[in-house]
């Protein structure tokens, strides 16, 4: 297949069901898992979606053209237009949402804090706060371990970005970015509606969300007249000393910070906690993890991330947004329609991941599967800046707690997948048992 500007339309936009757009949101939203491999078959690789709220959206699970979508212009594929449902949550000014020099500029702006000297400077603190975390964990009974790792992911991006985490602002900070983040699918339609978030659980969650923009705006008030500026090195610390026409206004941080709290801990708590659920149903596997612990072969503990990453995608899709008409296989998609790259599709392909059904953290080590078919940090000049840290910061996790514990499971039954905002959760909380070894 070939992807590019077309000359001429070659055809009409690929097919795709002809339901109600209230209907296809709602099944795309809360049962993506069970609907992505019926429209495959129903349609193939290439298929037309009408959702809320950008109406035309083009579903794409064939390779070849998701690296011709990542590897095309930024020009042409507005990975911040294709973001815009999160923008009342994250705010106009944030990475994900930015496009073309605005986006370069914001990156350029958080990418020391993501450099490999910066990395190696966290991982003591990482290491410090997974022994503190796993130290009160329950011995011998089932817990949610998902709940669990967003505490700790979250303790680890409160450091990142603001430092040393204490006093009771960062305490209530704590607790409401859990309770913005903690809603459902149905609530992303309150996001979009003025006149829903008079009501019920739209109202609470705007107001959570004003709450937690209360406590930014006061946390980045009080750091602008700290004295010892200048000799910080966290997140929000380096933003404010950015010198000339690059310095930040208090919305600017208060939307990069936002977004590195929510971005910076969710995925990589859920990814944790996949791996979690599949490793207590694994023994063999999971004696491998342990050995791997023992030893410090960081290799096969990243590749146990990865894995969970690939298996139990946390993102289903990522978009971009067309500013041209752009050719997709046999189609024409318009400008102004919005392509979504399948992560869910191709991390389940055969063609490319061997027995997908399989947890199986081999298949990351040596020459790994076939480029770009793993892409759970998106692909491209818009691959995530937190890529790294977040595989950095599951390695540590999952050394220190298989250093410390086997886990097993309350039950063989593997849990159902829970739509949560845009990720894609364990439905139970991905329950375990951990006995000390």
């Amino acid at each position: 297949m070939a992807l590019r500007t077309p000359i001429r339309a070659r055809s009409a936009l690929p097919p795709g069901p002809r339901l109600p757009m209230a209907v296809q949101t709602v099944l795309f939203g809360a049962f993506r898992n069970a609907l992505l491999p019926l429209l495959r078959r129903r349609y193939g690789n290439v298929v037309r979606l009408r959702l809320y709220p950008e109406r035309s959206v083009v579903l794409i699970g064939d390779l070849d053209l998701v690296r011709e979508i990542f590897s095309g212009p930024v020009e042409t594929f507005h990975a911040g237009e294709g973001n815009m449902v999160l923008k009342p949550m994250l705010g106009a000014h944030s990475v994900l949402l930015t496009d073309e020099e605005e986006h370069r500029r914001a990156r350029k702006l958080l990418m020391p804090a993501f450099s490999g000297a910066a990395m190696r400077g966290y991982r003591d603190m990482v290491t410090e706060l997974t022994v503190a975390e796993l130290e009160r964990w329950p011995q011998d009974r089932a817990f949610r371990v998902h709940d669990r790792m967003r505490a700790l992911t979250l303790e680890v991006i409160l450091r990142v970005v603001f430092g040393v985490a204490d006093g009771p602002r960062l305490a209530e900070l704590r607790v409401a970015l859990e309770q913005v983040i903690d809603i459902s699918a149905l609530d992303l339609f309150g996001w979009h509606s003025p006149a829903l978030q008079k009501f019920g659980p739209w109202r609470r969650n705007l107001e959570r969300q004003q709450r937690v923009d209360q406590l930014l705006y006061a946390e980045i008030a009080e750091r602008r007249a700290a004295p010892d500026l200048a000799e910080r090195t966290d997140v929000l610390s380096r933003l404010l000393s950015v010198p000339g026409e690059d310095q930040l206004s208090d919305l600017e941080l208060r939307d990069q910070l936002i977004t590195l709290l929510l971005a910076g801990h969710e995925t990589t708590a859920t990814a944790l906690a996949w791996a979690l659920h599949e490793l207590a149903r694994d023994p063999a596997t999971a004696a491998e993890t342990a050995r791997a612990a023992d030893e410090g072969d960081e290799k096969y503990l990243e590749a146990v991330a990865k894995e969970a990453m690939r298996l139990r995608p946390i993102i289903s899709e990522v978009s971009r947004k067309l500013t041209k008409d752009v050719q997709v296989g046999p189609y024409t998609v318009p400008a102004g329609h919005m392509v979504l790259p399948s992560i869910s599709l191709i991390h389940a392909d055969s063609a490319h991941h061997p027995s997908p059904e399989v947890f199986d953290p081999t298949r990351f080590l040596g020459s790994g599967p076939p480029a770009g078919s793993w892409f759970p940090f998106g692909g491209g000049a818009r691959r995530c800046l937190g890529a790294g840290f977040s595989l950095l910061e599951a390695t540590i996790v999952l050394r220190e707690l298989f250093a410390r514990y086997r886990v097993s499971a309350p039950s063989p039954r593997p849990e159902q997948v829970k739509t949560r905002h845009i990720t894609l959760v364990p439905g139970d909380g991905a329950r375990i048992l951990v006995h000390r070894r």
